[in-house]
């Protein structure tokens, strides 16, 4: 299974859940809310795991965290994958909405200058601005628009650009899911969980919800779950394959890390 949305440093016992999911043979993005959070996050997940630690900074933080725009640079050449980065447009944070496009343009300009990564994008509220600013860098990678909420046509312009999105089962069972799924190729998709804020019940990892999640796309796609998996496999392997680095071996079925950073760790907590 895939989750390509789980923030596992905001889980009460992270050590935990990362043995819950190595041992489920999960594939996971754990995203991180600050760049100071990087460090120790890389470090949870052994070295033989599914796990890959992206470099981020929630929008939700950035009036808070916005100095840590220069560590973020600092350490982007750490990783192949970003995030949770993006705007929020929701009334607690549209008054810092100019300050979050400035962090970030700035933060698309840093992938960009690093020949691209992969990226786990926030767009509540505030999608048709996303796709303003990933416009303007088209060489920051491939963009992959995390639980998204935006107007369907903002959906068809998203997959024009040639972004990709995740998906969870609260979205999934909602009542445009249909109509939203039917813009997207079931190419560009990709499952998450966007635990510990959603899909979960308590400490433990919401396994539960992403077979559940599975099983909802086997019902919009009119196919077998066993189906849905062999696509999604197929669609990571693609995006994996897409944004590989000259030199490196990054086949799905193998599990290793990025290059760890030795910055104090210290998590932060969005709002949701």
């Amino acid at each position: 299974m895939i989750d390509f949305h789980c923030h596992l440093d905001l889980f009460p016992r992270p050590a935990a859940v990362v043995s819950e999911v190595e041992a489920a043979g999960i594939y996971l993005l754990s995203v991180t809310t600050t760049p100071k959070a990087f460090a120790k996050t890389a470090r949870l997940p052994t070295k033989s795991s599914r796990i890959r630690t992206a470099l981020g900074l929630h929008p939700q933080l950035v009036h808070e965290r916005h100095q840590e725009v220069d560590l973020f640079c600092r350490l982007i050449s750490e990783t192949r994958y970003v995030g949770e980065i993006g705007l929020d447009g929701g009334n607690e944070f549209a008054r810092h909405l100019d300050l979050q496009n400035e962090v970030f343009n700035r933060l698309l300009r840093s992938c960009s200058d690093a020949g691209g990564k992969i990226l786990s994008i926030h767009s509540r509220h505030a999608s048709g601005e996303v796709l303003e600013a990933l416009k303007q860098y088209p060489g920051c990678g491939i963009p992959i628009l995390h639980w998204f909420t935006g107007p369907i046509r903002d959906a068809e312009r998203a997959v024009e650009l040639g972004a990709w999105f995740s998906v969870g089962l609260p979205m999934l069972r909602s009542k445009r899911a249909g109509s939203l799924l039917a813009k997207i190729p079931r190419e560009r998709i990709l499952t998450e969980t966007d635990a510990p804020f959603a899909s979960t019940k308590g400490h433990s990892y919401p396994r539960e919800a992403l077979s559940s999640a599975f099983a909802e796309l086997a019902k919009h796609w009119k196919c077998e779950p066993e189906d849905v998996k062999q696509q999604l496999l197929g669609n990571l392997r693609r995006v994996v394959e897409t944004n590989r680095p000259a030199g490196t071996d990054v086949a799905v079925s193998e599990g290793r890390l990025t290059t760890q950073s030795a910055n104090r760790y210290c998590p932060a907590t969005p709002r949701r």
